[in-house]
């Protein structure tokens, strides 16, 4: 029996041809587009303005990639509201509405079951890979949010659960749905997607030159710390992902975020601030300081706010943009590096990389 298409993960232009095969005329591909795209439809029952049987030969050869809301835990001043959603085989994955004052409503998604890249921080990474999403089940996880707020998205950030760049063919489509005026409409700049540090697929997403916002975690200024903060570094070491970064922000004209989470005692002091402004200075970039949300079973520390300070000042006397990002959710563990898949039976831990243990403050 042949697999029924997933009309969810399917440009406009994919979905006129596809109706084609069904001897159906192009209009009726670009009604199934804003009905998918655009109205995030839970069932093809639902498309009324489709004749009767059309909308029975769909059910019969196509499928729309839909997740279930399994759980939602709202923050307690109410901003952010964390989902657990179900996929059509049971896996599971995060994803976080914040609202914000100035009008803001943000959707940060997951692009893979769980994490391959085992950031020693970071609670993603406990459960291992499970798998890639489709496109449509990135897309979806907005549809989802928004249906269940009541409201519209203007942002979208890929720095839920997993690597997007691991899953860049999915990742690249997810975004141009979310961007594509027969979808949601969220303006390019208004996306933004994080990675680890991939370099050849930052490589290949600068020569798409889709626009949307590029963030890479840094997390260390140099090789040796950040290798075993974040394995991938052994790999693709500083000197040639600031290399990659360049030519991003030389090709699209945006410039690149670097996200980089302070661990107390272990990258935070202010010799770790002076070399990382060395690192970062004359590049296209402004640099997002984190201070590390605590997940429970890791053995890392918050630093306080003056040492957050200090380092934001250090960094930014060298001519570096430095923000401290104001995270949301910390108390449902909804924010950076807090979330978990679950639910997913017969996964075994990923074994990490042996963790640093914090040093005393200075």
């Amino acid at each position: 029996m042949t697999e029924r298409a997933d009309l969810r993960s399917l440009y406009q232009e994919e979905l006129v041809s596809w109706v084609a095969g069904l001897n159906e005329p192009p209009y009726r591909g670009r009604q199934l587009a804003r009905w998918v795209h655009g109205r995030g439809a839970r069932s093809f029952e639902g498309m009324t303005d489709l004749p009767a049987s059309l909308r029975r030969r769909l059910a019969e050869v196509a499928r729309l990639a839909t997740l279930r809301v399994v759980r939602r835990t709202t923050s307690a001043d109410g901003s952010t509201t964390k989902y657990l959603l179900a996929c059509e085989d049971g896996s599971t994955v995060e994803s976080v509405w914040m609202r914000y004052a100035d009008g803001r409503r943000s959707a940060c998604v997951s692009t893979q079951v769980g994490c391959g890249m085992g950031c020693t921080f970071c609670a993603t990474g406990l459960s291992g890979l499970g798998r890639n999403l489709a496109a449509g089940e990135i897309t979806d996880q907005v549809h989802v949010m928004q249906h269940d707020q009541g409201e519209r998205v203007t942002h979208v950030v890929f720095m839920g659960m997993g690597e997007p760049l691991a899953n860049l063919e999915a990742t690249v489509r997810a975004v141009r749905l979310l961007n594509a005026p027969y979808g949601l409409g969220v303006g390019i700049r208004r996306i933004t997607v994080s990675t680890v540090g991939l370099v050849p697929q930052i490589r290949r997403l600068a020569q798409l030159r889709l626009g949307c916002t590029l963030a890479v975690s840094l997390h260390a200024p140099d090789d040796e710390l950040r290798s075993r903060l974040v394995p991938i570094n052994r790999r693709y070491p500083i000197s040639s992902l600031l290399e990659a970064c360049r030519e991003y922000a030389a090709v699209t004209g945006r410039r690149v975020t670097f996200e980089y989470v302070l661990l107390e005692g272990v990258n935070d002091t202010p010799d770790h601030a002076r070399r990382l402004a060395e690192r970062l200075h004359g590049l296209l970039a402004h640099l997002n300081l984190i201070p590390w949300n605590p997940v429970p079973s890791l053995p890392y520390r918050r630093p306080g706010p003056e040492r957050v300070r200090q380092f934001a000042r250090i960094v930014r006397a060298q001519g570096v943009p430095v923000t401290v990002r104001v995270e949301r959710g910390v108390d449902i563990l909804a924010a950076c590096g807090q979330l978990r898949e679950a639910h997913t039976p017969g996964r075994k831990p990923v074994q990490l990389a042996p963790r640093l243990v914090p040093a005393a403050a200075p």
